[in-house]
């Protein structure tokens, strides 16, 4: 924990990702400068690429690097009491003595290529603004002052664009006369963007150029550092770099690099009077293992240490989720040949599986194969390994690290079972429920059981939201634990326009057998608690449905009460 941030009452970076900006506004920040000296004293690698899910502070960490790194600044202050100050001569040595060029290619998205390249040629704009100096530098190639110009102002050709930070390297080398750092933040964002819109062939090629010429054989560069969610492979986009080395959540180097360990999520609770919600902490937004570490998602820990600091009694919520539109998990349900809904019904109910995974990927071949979308969701932060599996043949153990995740999870299989929904099926279950058919009902209710996936290892919560589900989908009003009578009942529907309603009282079996048993201890609840006194009384008919679950099997029993005939 930095010591010059230990203040009576903490103020967390939510929304922050410039290191100067937390520094000086005071802001609790979690040290990560080791990475500094492991990465040039320890590793010395050319050109690193470090992939992590989003939202585990790449960007603030590369920002950190480059405060610490660039010529021009004076960064001492900033990094007062952190731990790479403890590496001395190494301060002396790299502290503010390289130019640096940081670049991030997270707004470089859009619907079609012709967009997408705008944006790219945009941010290459932004970042010779930063550097507008060399266009009057005497020391730099005229011709290069030239392309710089038009770079700038974004009239640059193809050849320019994709040589672009190339050239600003030499450019800088020219000028200052010392090999040049390069920081290339969220770099697979348009490759992804351009997967999804139909333009990756020509979105690949551009980046690819890019990078290899900048990347490649650069005499004017020091070393470089990527990241991003996800490692392409080598011969799509870093084909001929030498000396390329990447660290992604499989591997040990560097794994308490990116996000909080326990210790770290402890300390910062510990610091804002809050060590009562550990428990609460750990159970929601810890649970990823990076190499051999437990690792906890930072911007939930920021985000709910923020909230409980101004309302203590704030409970766990899903911050994660509104980063992203979580379209893997969708896309991956959607692959019904693949039959994996098996598989999601082990982990949504807290269990494991061994599956084939690989850190390296192509976007286009992502939906290639099962073993594929395994892998983008273990390597964007959906799902985390277990360390209970020995290395080998690729072989992982795997699960949903947490509550939140587990959250986002259930949502899509929802989202996605009701936007399936066999409508005429519904319908059909419909008339049968209003109809009375209690056989007919609790087949079809069967029915979509045995179409579903289903979590809670089949609580009755999971019936309840199930059921009430499907009602509304078919049309119905369908209210759930509302008071009635003297208690709440489970599911009460009304039709008004046929003057008619239900109330639905749902039990869980221990067994096949127990089912008819259960069915009449529902219906007995009903009569027993007058669920059905006030809806006599407003409607011409009203079915008391007892309804019994067992696993993706439904029974039910039905009476009907009568004050005039149904119309």
């Amino acid at each position: 924990m930095d010591k010059v941030n230990k203040m009576d009452k903490i103020v967390m970076p939510v929304g922050y990702e410039n290191f100067e900006e937390v520094r000086r506004s005071g802001r609790y920040y979690v040290d990560k400068t080791e990475i500094l000296y492991e990465l040039v004293q320890n590793e010395g690698n050319k050109v690193t690429l470090f992939t992590r899910p989003r939202r585990f502070g790449k960007t603030l960490t590369m920002r950190m690097m480059e405060s610490f790194f660039a010529l021009g600044r004076d960064s001492r202050e900033l990094f007062q009491g952190l731990s790479v100050m403890r590496h001395e001569q190494f301060c002396r040595e790299w502290m503010n003595q390289f130019p640096v060029i940081f670049v991030t290619f997270k707004d470089v998205a859009h619907l079609t290529f012709s967009q997408a390249y705008g944006c790219l040629r945009a941010m290459i704009a932004d970042v010779c603004k930063e550097f507008a100096f060399l266009e009057k530098s005497d020391r730099v190639n005229e011709a290069d002052r030239m392309i710089f110009h038009n770079l700038m102002f974004e009239c640059g050709n193809e050849t320019h664009v994709e040589n672009s930070l190339k050239i600003l390297t030499r450019m800088l080398w020219s000028h200052f006369k010392k090999p040049v750092i390069l920081f290339i933040d969220e770099y697979d964002v348009p490759a992804a963007e351009a997967q999804e819109h139909g333009y990756y062939k020509e979105m690949l090629m551009v980046i690819r150029n890019m990078f290899c010429a900048a990347l490649k054989t650069n005499d004017y560069l020091k070393f470089a550092v990527v990241t991003g969610c996800l490692r392409i492979s080598k011969e799509s986009i870093f084909t001929g770099v030498n000396h390329f080395v990447s660290y992604s959540v499989l591997d040990d180097e560097f794994c308490d690099s990116f996000g909080f360990t326990e210790k770290e999520a402890e300390e910062l609770l510990q610091q804002g009077g809050l060590i009562k919600h550990a428990g609460q902490m750990k159970e929601w937004y810890d649970g990823y293992m990076f190499g051999s570490r437990e690792i906890y998602c930072p911007w939930d820990v920021v985000s709910y240490v923020s909230k409980l600091l101004k309302n203590p009694g704030s409970r766990p919520k899903n911050y994660w989720v509104n980063t992203s539109s979580n379209s893997i998990i969708r896309s991956f349900i959607n692959h019904q040949e693949w039959n994996v809904n098996d598989k999601f019904e082990i982990l949504l109910n807290g269990g494991t599986m061994i599956q084939h995974v690989s850190d390296e990927l192509t976007y286009d071949q992502l939906h290639d194969s099962e073993d594929n979308l395994w892998s983008v969701l273990l390597m964007t932060g959906y799902l985390t390994k277990t360390m209970r599996l020995p290395p080998g043949e690729n072989l992982t153990e795997i699960k949903i690290p947490n509550q939140e995740i587990m959250g986002i999870f259930r949502q899509s299989v929802t989202a996605w079972f009701y936007d399936s929904l066999d409508m005429g099926k519904a319908r059909e279950l419909i008339q049968a429920f209003w109809a009375g058919e209690a056989d007919r009902t609790a087949e079809l209710i069967s029915d979509f059981l045995f179409e579903t996936i289903s979590y809670y290892d089949y609580h009755e919560d999971f019936y309840h939201a199930f059921l009430a589900g499907i009602l509304k989908a078919g049309g119905c009003l369908a209210d759930s634990n509302r008071e009635q009578g003297l208690g709440r009942t489970d599911i009460a529907v009304r039709d008004r326009k046929n003057r008619r309603a239900a109330v639905i009282e749902i039990k869980r079996a221990k067994s096949r057998e127990a089912m008819e048993h259960a069915c009449m201890e529902g219906m007995e609840q009903i009569l027993t608690k007058e669920y059905g006194k006030g809806l006599t009384q407003e409607y011409r008919c009203v079915l008391y449905y007892g309804m019994a679950f067992f696993q993706k099997t439904c029974r039910a029993a039905v009476m009907e009460i009568k004050r005039q005939p149904c119309l």
